[in-house]
């Protein structure tokens, strides 16, 4: 009966100490900064890939030539 008690009180304590592993983790992945620059770098990241460049790059020269152009006119 003594051995049963102190069997179930270990389960209990590992109980817990797994689910305040499991909050802990949750907590770190649901951080908002850690989420935010997550999202950061992988904006970054998808900016500087050449097709993302070049495209941003085109627009840019053609926003600015219409500009010239309506500047000239």
């Amino acid at each position: 009966m003594a051995g049963d008690t102190e069997r179930i009180e270990q389960e209990i304590a590992k109980a817990r100490e797994d689910l305040a592993n499991t909050l802990d983790a949750l907590a770190e992945r649901a951080n908002p900064q850690r989420l935010a620059d997550d999202a950061k770098s992988r904006a970054l990241a998808t900016l500087q890939t050449p097709a993302v460049k070049y495209t941003i790059a085109g627009v840019g020269a053609l926003v600015l030539v219409l500009v010239v152009r309506k500047i000239v006119s």
